[in-house]
């Protein structure tokens, strides 16, 4: 990926975070959930350069941020960003009831993007969208 690309997608994922903020703050998590663009139709971007592009670029932005960027707002964004290029990006929403612990992650393919791979095993799936 080109050095302009990728200054761009960091630009790109601060207003993803920003918007995410904001529609959560004034719809709650529905609008956040139908504000995600559909999936694509049709042939997908199977890239792994670009899937890593991006998690890597939110991984070095979200710092800068001014809150703590939690699990569901930077799977929210990723699959935002990925969809916006094309990939068919799963935001999945997973629990387990003892000792409880809730999380969320993006999947291409049936494979997680941002996150460890244990948690698609060890946790129950509660929605994907």
């Amino acid at each position: 990926m080109s050095r302009p690309f990728r200054a761009l997608l960091h630009f790109r994922l601060i207003k993803e975070l920003f918007r995410y903020d904001a529609i959560e703050a004034m719809l709650g998590f529905q609008g956040v959930r139908r504000g995600l663009p559909p999936q694509a139709t049709g042939q997908q971007s199977n890239s792994l350069e670009l899937e890593d592009a991006v998690c890597e670029a939110l991984l070095r932005v979200a710092p800068f941020y001014w809150k703590r960027v939690l699990c569901l707002q930077r799977s929210v964004v990723t699959a935002r960003v990925l969809r916006a290029y094309g990939s068919q990006a799963d935001v999945v929403i997973g629990y387990r009831l003892a000792p409880f612990l809730a999380h969320a992650w993006v999947e291409v393919g049936g494979r997680i993007v941002n996150d460890s791979p244990t948690f698609q095993r060890r946790l129950q799936v509660l929605e994907r969208f």
